[in-house]
């Protein structure tokens, strides 16, 4: 009897414990937030990176921007030419940013509140006001994961590998695009040959101009459904394609991987990314959100994200 009970007594602390373990590890993953470090101004390490290598890529750019267009669908000055198109391809609404830049250190990236860390979140709108972006799209999301490599404006804040099948994406400071694969990488050596930024999510949509993704390798990326996208490309080093699609609406049903390869490569791109979809997928031009962002259709409003890509002189 007396071991019935104490199996009893055991089974009750051990539940507990599990529940305990299982609450500590979602409040974790979702809701604690861990700040490793204040970014105090973004422009600031942009320059301390740019003096002493990407003037040595590109032509010095002017100090102050001359404003030459600015409407709803287009921005030009003397360093950045944006034109935003809105095409309906696959049943879905999709707004293409074509970019060009005079050099790699208009093509930025910010976090939220201006902190590195876990589980710090604003919407991309908000991030992009707070860092003067022309245009913005939501990034790769690193807060969510411990690991995946991390390199922001030239600075290194991760290193740590994610699972063998991840692929990032490199942007060098001569403006250049690389897919890699991060295990068989080092994010340090990547640094030391130039690494400007590197965005740890995907999957690799284009290289070599060609599409790397098919309708069976999204089914291991769990992306076989319909989604709202985010992707970047590259044409050409310097000319860029931003790519957000709606989805989960009546109005746009959104994109598979293959799909969105297969916009990304029609745009001319050599190289493209996706990054953080669904909820997540929004574009921000001059202030205001191009797209239709949601979760389910129901409601079409921001996600709080962790980082954007942003476009800003």
């Amino acid at each position: 009897m007396k071991t019935l009970k104490h199996k009893y007594i055991f089974a009750i602390f051990y539940t507990l414990f599990l529940i305990s373990l299982t609450t500590w590890f979602l409040l974790k993953t979702f809701f604690i937030t861990e700040r490793y470090q204040v970014i105090e101004s973004t422009s600031s390490s942009v320059s301390a990176v740019t003096t002493s290598s990407v003037s040595s890529w590109s032509d010095s750019a002017s100090s102050e921007n001359t404003v030459l267009v600015s409407t709803d669908t287009m921005y030009e000055d003397e360093n950045i030419k944006i034109q935003i198109n809105t095409v309906r391809e696959y049943d879905t609404t999709i707004y293409i940013a074509d970019v060009e830049v005079k050099s790699v250190e208009y093509l930025q990236s910010a976090f939220a509140e201006n902190s590195y860390g876990r589980n710090i979140r604003e919407t991309t709108s908000t991030i992009a006001e707070n860092n003067g972006a022309i245009l913005a799209i939501n990034g790769d999301y690193y807060g969510f994961r411990n690991n995946g490599f991390v390199i922001r404006n030239g600075v290194l804040y991760r290193d740590t590998a994610q699972s063998s099948t991840t692929q990032d994406l490199v942007i060098y400071n001569d403006g250049r695009f690389e897919v890699i694969d991060e295990a068989d990488s080092d994010a340090q050596t990547l640094l030391d040959n130039w690494a400007w930024q590197i965005y740890s999510f995907g999957p690799g949509l284009i290289q070599d101009g060609e599409v790397i993704v098919d309708t069976n390798s999204e089914i291991s990326w769990k992306s076989m459904n319909s989604n709202p996208r985010t992707a970047i490309g590259m044409i050409e080093p310097l000319h860029y394609v931003f790519v957000v699609s709606d989805g989960r609406t009546t109005e746009s049903a959104g994109l598979s991987l293959y799909e969105l390869a297969s916009v990304m490569q029609e745009y001319g791109c050599t190289v493209a990314y996706n990054l953080d979809g669904g909820w997540s997928s929004t574009m921000v031009f001059q202030w205001e959100v191009v797209n239709n962002p949601t979760t389910n259709g129901n409601t079409i409003s921001e996600r709080e994200v962790s980082d954007i890509i942003y476009i800003g002189s």
